[in-house]
């Protein structure tokens, strides 16, 4: 006979948080959102930690190098979509790695016979205005000059003008030797009044460059989520179908962390996959597995050695697993049975492997009940599709700003390696939908506004740090009527002049 659970599984809008006693030291100002990716063993500190408990999504409609790079500056991490070839994702994970501030690798070169249209169509893709002139046109080719928008109109400028008529030439450049510290660097950068400092060896070919901007961006930014060299810390998502070809070219690209990109965990193709990257490269490859929503899902991977485990199967806005496959679990109840499971495992292993809430999260106070419930950490879809920052297209739609999100598991996407278990190389029937969420401008802005919600949640609840949160908080269960109770009701608003509940 087929195993029935007591009791129905719930979702985060079925909860509410209690409030708890709040001390004088309880202010949104001194709460430590900071919290572990990766696990560690009791008494030892975490080989990667992140300044705030959010990631984004492994999905094509949100986190490419450039949602990477946003989100690190807050504090998070990006796991870069696998949907693609191994060669644009390894490149997309370069290019956050030679972003951050400090020595970057200039990715915006050009010959010196190549022409202002060239400089043109270079900006239009890469974004940067600052394009440095070597001899064969690559990041170490000798240093002939810079151009930056200083240097040319397009106004007064013919397009087939060639580069060397207008760029800044060597000679009127101030450089840096090889070896410089980034301190020095910097100082340099102050004491000259420059922009951009080049950094050339002996035989004057580029080596990297140093901005100004950086160094103003690392001061506006003290989160900022930064490895050993200063650069920006970024996930990669993996599949258990192509992972003997793609990890060695992630690993080799710089990724801080991969993760298995799945739509159900409790599989020995997972296992397979782990034993691969430990095989050959130990603990030193830092791999995330999942999904998993019970007990015994989390045993097996924690098992298997991955270094966090994700909860949560079918509960995001594009996913229609359970609709199509009537599998599935409520998150909220997955996440409290994987929690206790994690805490099991840490008392009888002296081993912490953190774990996070995937899908199901569709309001700001929905983040700080996840991690109440015991997760480490939340990865959000949806949420980021809504910015600048996400690889989709921005579009009016009735006199509304909107962008483009879609499902791993919809056709749009074609990611069967996420859902194939040992079939045909394509999808059998889709598992994600293809849709629109409203846009909500800038990354930065609407991320500090959730976060200031849960911090100002968790003062609430007496606590100012997540493993605080975990331990004291007291939550409660909830009617439908209350849940329309705990919003606007009652009253017309003035926004959209409707009654909010009849």
């Amino acid at each position: 006979m087929a195993f029935y659970y007591d009791e129905p599984s719930y979702t985060f809008s079925e909860y509410l948080l209690v409030p708890g006693y709040s001390s004088r030291e309880c202010m949104p100002s001194n709460v430590s959102l900071k919290t572990p990716l990766v696990k560690f063993n009791q008494g030892e500190e975490p080989t990667i930690s992140m300044n705030i408990p959010v990631v984004s999504a492994i999905m094509q409609a949100v986190s490419d190098d450039k949602m990477a790079i946003a989100l690190a500056l807050e504090g998070g991490v990006s796991f870069i979509f696998c949907s693609q070839t191994v060669e644009n994702q390894a490149a997309m994970v370069s290019k956050v790695k030679n972003y951050k501030a400090g020595f970057v690798i200039s990715d915006s070169n050009i010959k010196p016979d190549q022409t202002l249209a060239d400089i043109l169509e270079m900006k239009e893709k890469t974004g940067h205005s600052t394009v440095a002139v070597t001899d064969d046109g690559t990041s170490k080719g000798k240093l002939l000059g810079l151009v930056t928008s200083r240097d040319y109109r397009i106004s007064r400028l013919p397009l087939n003008t060639k580069v060397h008529e207008f760029m800044t030439p060597f000679t009127s450049l101030i450089c840096a030797n090889q070896g410089i510290s980034l301190k020095e660097a910097n100082n340099y950068i102050w004491d000259h009044k420059l922009n951009t400092l080049p950094v050339i060896d002996e035989n004057q070919n580029l080596v990297s460059l140093v901005f100004r901007k950086d160094y103003d961006t690392h001061k506006e930014n003290p989160d900022a989520l930064l490895d050993s060299l200063k650069r920006y810390v970024v996930g990669a998502g993996i599949n258990t179908k192509d992972y003997e070809e793609r990890v060695p070219a992630l690993v080799e690209a710089g990724a801080d962390v991969l993760c298995i990109d799945s739509s159900e965990g409790f599989s020995e193709w997972q296992k397979v996959t782990i034993d691969f990257i430990r095989n050959r490269y130990g603990d030193k490859v830092k791999v995330g597995a999942g999904n998993v929503v019970d007990r015994e899902g989390f045993m097996f991977l924690a098992e298997a050695g991955a270094d966090f485990i994700k909860v949560g199967i079918g509960g995001g806005s594009i996913c229609i697993t359970r609709e199509e496959k009537g599998i599935g679990r409520g998150q909220a109840t997955a996440v409290i049975e994987v929690a206790k499971a994690r805490d099991e495992y840490f008392e009888k292993t002296g081993v912490y492997i953190p774990i996070c809430s995937d899908g199901g999260i569709v309001h700001d106070n929905h983040i700080t009940l996840a991690l109440a419930m015991g997760a480490d950490f939340v990865m959000l879809g949806r949420y980021f599709a809504r910015f600048d920052e996400s690889p989709t297209n921005k579009f009016n739609l009735n006199g509304n700003f909107m962008k483009e999100y879609w499902g791993e598991g919809s056709n749009r996407a074609r990611n069967w390696q996420r859902y194939d278990m040992g079939g045909k190389s394509e999808l059998s029937f889709e598992e994600g939908v293809d849709s629109f969420v409203p846009y909500a401008g800038e990354l930065r802005p609407n991320v500090q506004i959730t976060l200031n919600k849960v911090k100002s949640t968790m003062c609430n609840c007496g606590v100012i740090t997540i493993p605080e949160l975990q331990k004291k908080a007291k939550l409660t269960r909830v009617s439908s009527t209350s849940i329309i109770e705990g919003g606007a009701h009652d009253v017309v608003l003035k926004d959209n002049n409707i009654l909010a509940v009849k």
